[in-house]
């Protein structure tokens, strides 16, 4: 009896001998690179974004010195952020099962008495608090986003921003201090203090239980798992046949239907109120707004002008990407130059019919717009595009996040933003 009735700090509470220094040093060293390349793609992520471009992309206000590392997105190559973001929502998912591990294996320390033996232990316990506390809510976001079921109230993408900064800091500095002593242990040749032998190490039990899986064991099943995430999930990101593999992934499997417009997309037309009376005959017209003053334009109008063809992808910041498709449209350095810009073309503000959901207006740059790929789509795959794929017209830009691939186009105001 007494020994259902221990509390967590009590010594004899966590008697698993599967806990010992090099088997958490093993899964440390794993999260040190994965975490590392989690935090760049992220950052990464938040450039392509362009939030110092105008306030409507920036969904990350007040970052001060936090954003000094934003640049103008790129054009190309056009699978940049395909590969990027792709790497880090795969990458991700593949590291719960090695993070869940890892925190399993130091909780002993967690619940230790006393909380604090002195001001420099409180300190190194608030940075673990910080590490732990980061870590859960930063892959627990971003599970959740990638799932579409986002429920964390306030916006996903400032929440997602600064707690990474936070998790980030905890992390560096508990990896400068602990890592040469995972190197350490993980240089031994046996994993001591229960069934693989002895470390001494303080993680170990005093009196272990009786041992049903080998150390080895348990990180081959840590690891098959994260392997079995990551093969069910990066389908999405790598497209063709692949797709198939994405099981756990909410644009895995094939096509949501056949023919040209039949690939993936995140916002119907019905969920973004666009109904038919708004997109088809004379209801819709295209406004250009620039030195030219206001210019509008029917979908007949924009078929007369010269057609473009791009063959680009669309990618998204859940880490699904479609195939190359084939688009066909009129080029925005023309739309620019109809608005008056003769020379290189501005910045262009996107604004679109939707009613509901969030990136109703988006704002891209000047090389945005001159990239001879840059489009306003009117077909895709030699079709029509569909009402859910934003019909009458919707932007394509390479290499940019697919909430910048604005559908449903009403207005383009060509200027500095």
């Amino acid at each position: 009896m007494r020994d259902h009735c221990r509390l967590p700090g009590s010594p004899g509470s966590w008697r698993s001998p599967l806990r010992g220094v090099r088997f958490t040093s093993v899964l440390g060293l794993v999260l040190l690179g994965g975490v590392t390349v989690l935090f760049v793609t992220g950052l990464v992520s938040y450039a392509a974004y362009n939030p110092d471009l105008s306030p409507v992309n920036d969904k990350t206000p007040d970052k001060g010195i936090l954003g000094f590392y934003l640049f103008a997105w790129p054009t190309g190559p056009v699978w940049l952020y395909r590969l990027t973001q792709g790497a880090h929502v795969t990458l991700g998912v593949a590291l719960v099962p090695v993070l869940l591990a890892k925190l399993w294996s130091v909780v002993p320390k967690l619940f230790a008495l006393p909380p604090a033996r002195s001001l420099a232990h409180a300190l190194e316990r608030l940075s673990l608090l910080l590490l732990v506390g980061g870590g859960l809510f930063e892959f627990t976001t971003g599970v959740l986003n990638v799932q579409l079921e986002y429920v964390f109230p306030g916006s996903f993408y400032p929440l997602h921003f600064y707690g990474a900064w936070v998790f980030a800091a905890a992390f560096a500095a508990h990896a400068v201090l602990k890592t040469p002593a995972a190197l350490r242990a993980v240089r031994r040749r046996r994993d001591a203090g229960g069934p693989d032998g002895r470390d001494g190490g303080d993680l170990v039990p005093p009196r272990p239980g009786a041992p049903t899986v080998s150390r080895r064991g348990a990180l081959w099943l840590v690891g098959g798992g994260s392997l079995l995430l990551g093969a069910t999930t990066a389908g999405q990101s790598l497209g063709g046949p692949l797709r198939r593999t994405a099981l756990l992934a909410p644009h895995g499997g094939a096509g949501p239907s056949g023919g040209p417009n039949g690939f993936q997309i995140n916002k119907t037309a019905a969920y973004a109120g666009i109904t038919p009376a708004d997109t088809h005959g004379d209801a819709w017209r295209l406004v250009l707004t620039g030195p030219a003053g206001t210019v509008r334009l029917g979908r007949a109008d924009l078929l007369r002008l010269p057609l473009h063809s791009s063959s680009l992808p669309i990618a998204c910041v859940e880490g699904w990407s479609t195939d190359d498709q084939w688009w066909q449209g009129v080029r925005l350095r023309d739309l620019a130059a109809l608005a008056g810009y003769r020379g290189d073309p501005p910045d262009v503000f996107v604004e679109s019919l939707q009613r509901h959901g969030a990136f109703r207006r988006a704002a891209l740059r000047a090389n945005q717009v001159a990239d001879p790929r840059s489009l306003l789509a009117l077909r895709v795959n030699g079709e029509d595009l569909s009402p859910d794929h934003g019909h009458p017209a919707r932007i394509i830009v390479p290499a940019a996040p697919g909430v910048l691939n604005t559908k449903w186009v009403a207005r383009l105001t060509f200027g500095d933003l």
